[in-house]
């Protein structure tokens, strides 16, 4: 018997703590459980003085009561909200309040009479007042950001919550501390507003296109199982109809230590870490966990086909159910999604669908979950073709698997890309992190996640052509997408609440503990750009090396000082290239012949610079250039194939103009921009249809032949010397002037573009003065301060004390490049009948920059410890060359950035609000159903235009 090459081996470190590692794990991952059951993984990346974060617990939606769903989602927001001791300055008064506004909630849910839940609800919301002047709302945040944390968030999901945060290696103990507290009692204050929070959420879903076909599909899939009965979101009743003992019995139930994990990897020390959790954690008590019935699907035995309606373009979706992730079922169906659709585009429904145009686009993916999960195909058929001929199309390219009637080289092909990705996911801190919380979810070892690459490698192509005969059957679902009105769409109304006071100076004495307790800070270190990238000249052509000190993976990039200013026709001429071959390969030959050899290509264009990349193991990439070069110079015209194009072009923009999303940032780019802009000089459907494909493929066969300079990332720049001068060609073309777009005033214009959505989203856009490189460390702070984050005044005030919107933002943005304007956002989601006041509460905090010292003190402390914590790494090295170069900037910039920083304070910040923001006006934009729309509010915003689609979008 061999021995594995993946096995645990037992160890116990100088404090006596034992622990798990695995064979041949190159990441030296430790598996630590305390004696309260709690799991610790850690692992080591020195990239940056930084801590990747994770805190796991094994529950979700799937562990909802059935008559309160959405009860876990509800819970991860009020993990927010803080305990007996974070987020209150008189806990004993609190606690009084708050124990009768969860009766007042009892009293509420049980009470059937709708005026009498009325009059409950005003008690709730009297009460809420006067709890709400003992509470301190964010304060969590305002501790997690006094340490520098970056990321702080929190997902639910089927069977997860994950708490996240990314912290500086020398706060860990302080982390440790504020999430002890956390997790070791919940206090749900201010309750009422962070429900109405839910509702706006609730709401934004009810307009996410995605969400309504997920929803249908898995219903179909699981009609037992919680995976498709129970949404995370909940049920709007539900909802609408809240127990706060429900909330705390779900806690005291699965947010114990034995059910969830401390995920930390980054800059750190093994021993002392654990001691450190252990210090904390481990005073935190086992306790068994309920028991839970398996629920078990009946096989699916037919096809289950459903249809839903919504304003954007049909599509459709198949889906059989599978076992769980980690089965053989379950990797089966990966592998086979993988043969019909993959990252090299090289599956059976990359060539034949979408290479031959055959629809808009089609895709195959698999989805494990810890219990069942799915295989699923997904087609968005042209304009002239029936949803029900697009599935049969799909269903022609299972039968293609059925019969074996795929390459040979594609399974190792498919294989090779795995192993790829999972060096590139592995090599980052939060990538590495990700993977152990994903792990420890699904219950699986990190000896079966490790083991897995070498069981994916096992299956041969006869087992895929059994699974494919036994699997797919007629007994799947199919969810048929139709253009038409939304009729399934909820919306959970307002309940009419006060707001309630902010309490934004008030600190309690947890929070001043942690503000007193100085750690030794970081020292910021900044980069020596010059050093650390490696130039040479190769035939005239400037190359730069920066080295790979991680592993295999190598990327070159031939970066040219021209885009689709220069040129209109480039990014078009880039996207003609993908569907055409040479003399030597078909189109399909050519998206093999990269995958084969495991280089993936990719071509960029923006308004200033075109950039083509290459990537993979650096012992392929000269393959991959000689490819790439032999497709540029050899295309092959094929008129035929260019009108195709051109209908797939004509037909993905009518798509677009169905999308609420694209809409709303064509919207807001129009708002900005105005009808001059580069956004709206698109290429006409005359000109797209009169235009000859030569046109195209002469500018892709000369494209070398015009200046670039090239970028090696990888570990042999001796040897890429050696051979990159094979193909360099002599430069013969000259680079044309860039067209000049003006940079309209924005002058208090209002542009409403009418869209079916139960929502309002409004963005005002200001231009400010021409970019200043000595403005951004004020700007740090005053987006930290003012606009953005969970502390921020706009969140606190929009969000906390008046429950106006999920999501509410003021951003400044300084321009990338010099002699050109910043520009000022202010963004809103919400509902109709919320938007006057949330405009009204914006437009006061906009009027005076509300001064809060202590809040100040924190943005700017947190700022500072995230710049002296970060580090610059891999290709970012060089491509922040680039971006400083527009400004003018040839050094590491941050250096100056923090030393404004570091002497800043409030007067010149209110100064910098004083100067280049308050005298700005606005323009705004607005999408919502016109219905709704309060047009005497809208009309005092200044002047009033609806805008069309073909207006915002050129065409």
């Amino acid at each position: 018997m061999t021995d594995k090459k993946y096995a645990e081996t037992h160890h116990t470190d100088k404090n006596n703590y034992d622990y798990i590692t695995i064979s041949n794990d190159e990441n030296k991952v430790r598996i630590y459980t305390l004696k309260n059951g709690l799991k610790i993984f850690l692992a080591q990346n020195f990239d940056a003085p930084r801590i990747q974060t994770f805190i796991p617990v094994r529950t979700g939606s799937n562990n909802d009561p059935s008559d309160n769903t959405g009860l876990a989602h509800y819970l991860e927001h009020m993990m927010f909200k803080g305990t007996s001791k974070i987020g209150t300055h008189n806990w004993e008064q609190e606690k009084v309040l708050i124990e009768k506004i969860s009766d007042l909630y009892e009293e509420h849910k049980a009470e059937q009479n709708s005026e009498l839940k009325k009059e409950i609800y005003k008690k709730i919301d009297e009460i809420s007042q006067e709890a709400s002047q003992y509470a301190i709302a964010n304060e969590y945040d305002k501790a997690i950001s006094s340490l520098g944390a970056s990321g702080t968030n929190a997902h639910t999901w089927f069977d997860e919550t994950v708490y996240k945060n990314n912290i500086p290696n020398n706060e860990l103990e302080k982390w440790l501390k504020v999430e002890k507290e956390r997790f070791s009692e919940i206090v749900l204050r201010l309750f009422h507003t962070e429900l109405e929070s839910v509702y706006e959420e609730f709401n934004r879903a009810q307009d996410n296109d995605s969400r309504l076909v997920n929803y249908e599909l898995m219903d179909a899939l699981f009609p037992t199982h919680p995976n498709g009965q129970q949404t995370t979101l909940g049920n709007p009743e539900h909802l609408k109809n809240p127990s706060m003992k429900a909330i705390h019995k779900y806690f005291d139930e699965y947010y114990v230590p034995n059910n969830y994990a401390i995920v930390l990897v980054g800059d750190l020390d093994f021993e002392k870490t654990v001691v450190l959790v252990d210090e904390y954690f481990g005073q935190l008590s086992y306790r068994e966990l309920p028991k839970k019935d398996l629920i078990i699907e009946k096989p699916l035995t037919e096809i289950v086909e459903r249809t839903v309606k919504s304003p954007t373009t049909p599509r459709l979706q198949l889906a059989w159910r599978t076992d769980s992730y980690g089965t053989k079922e379950a990797m089966l169906a990966d592998i086979t999604a993988n043969i019909l659709s993959n990252r090299g585009e090289a599956g059976l429904l990359d060539l034949n669908i979408n290479q031959t145009q055959k629809m808009l686009w089609a895709q195959a993916y698999s989805l494990g979950l810890k219990q069942y999960g799915y295989f699923s195909l997904v087609a968005v058929p042209k304009e002239n073709q029936t949803l029900s001929e697009a599935k049969e199309m799909m269903l022609e390219q299972i039968e293609l698997l059925k019969k074996g009637d795929f390459p040979d080289w594609i399974l190792p092909a498919i294989i090779n890309d795995f192993k790829l990705q999972r060096l590139k996911g592995l090599e980052t801190a939060e990538g590495l992190a990700t993977n152990l919380y994903d792990t420890y979810i699904k219950g699986r070892t990190w000896e079966e996640e490790l083991s897995e690459m070498d069981e994916y490698a096992s299956f041969t192509k006869q087992d895929i052509i059994d699974f494919a005969n036994a699997f797919f059957k007629d007994n799947y679902v199919v969810i048929n997408k139709e253009k038409g009105v939304n009729d399934q769409l909820l919306r959970v109304d307002n309940p009419g609440i006060t707001p309630i006071k902010i309490n934004r100076e008030a600190q309690s004495e947890f929070l001043k503990e942690i503000l007193a307790d100085k750690t030794e800070d970081i020292q910021p270190e900044f980069i020596n750009y010059q050093e650390e990238i490696k130039t040479d000249s190769v035939q005239s052509k400037k190359i730069s090396f920066v080295k790979n000190k991680y592993n295999e993976i190598s990327q070159v990039h031939f970066i040219f000082p021209f885009g689709s200013d220069h040129y209109r026709d480039l990014a078009i001429s880039t996207q003609v290239l993908q569907y055409l071959g040479t003399e030597k390969f078909s189109p399909e030959d050519l998206k093999k012949e990269f995958f084969k050899i495991g280089i993936s290509n990719d071509f960029k264009t923006h308004s200033d610079q075109l950039t083509i990349s290459l990537s993979g193991l650096e012992s392929n990439i000269e393959k991959g250039i000689s490819l790439l070069q032999h497709w540029m110079y050899n295309a092959k015209p094929d008129q035929e194939i260019y009108n195709q194009f051109v209908e797939t072009i004509l037909e993905n923009r009518e798509a677009i103009k169905k999308d609420k999303n694209r809409i709303m940032t064509a919207l807001t780019t129009y708002t900005k921009l105005g009808e001059n802009s580069r956004f709206l000089d698109v290429i006409s459907k005359d000109e797209l249809e009169s235009a000859k494909v030569e046109e195209f493929t002469d500018r892709m066969k000369n494209l070398f032949s015009f200046p670039y300079q090239i970028f090696f990332y990888g570990k042999d720049f001796e040897g890429f010397k050696n051979y990159i001068p094979n193909y360099i060609s002599s430069e013969d073309f000259t680079v044309s002037e860039p067209r000049k777009y003006p940079e309209q005033e924005t002058s208090g214009k209002v542009y409403f573009t009418n869209y079916d959505m139960v929502q309002m989203e409004m963005s005002k856009i200001g231009k400010t003065n021409n970019v200043n490189p000595e403005n951004f460390g004020k700007i740090n702070v005053f987006n930290e301060y003012f606009g953005r984050g969970l502390s921020s005044i706009v969140f606190q005030e929009i969000r906390e004390s008046k429950s106006l919107a999920y999501s509410a933002y003021v951003s400044y943005s300084p321009n990338s490049e010099l002699n050109h304007p910043d520009y000022i956002t202010t963004y809103i989601g919400t509902q109709p009948d919320k938007l006057q006041i949330a405009v009204d509460t914006m437009t006061d905090l906009m009027d005076k920059l509300p001064e809060v010292p202590v809040q100040f003190e924190n943005a700017k402390n947190s700022a500072l410890k995230q710049i002296a914590s970060t580090r610059i790494t891999r290709t970012n090295i060089f491509f922040n060359t680039l971006r400083l170069k527009k400004l003018g900037i040839d050094y590491d910039f941050r250096k100056d950035i923090y030393n404004q920083i570091e002497n800043l304070n409030f007067e010149e910040i209110k100064q910098f609000y004083q100067t280049e923001i308050k005298p700005i006006q606005f323009n705004t934009a607005i999408i919502g159903k016109k219905e709704n729309l309060n047009l005497e509010a809208v009309e005092q915003m200044g002047t009033f235009e609806e805008v069309g689609l073909k207006e915002i979008f050129g065409y």
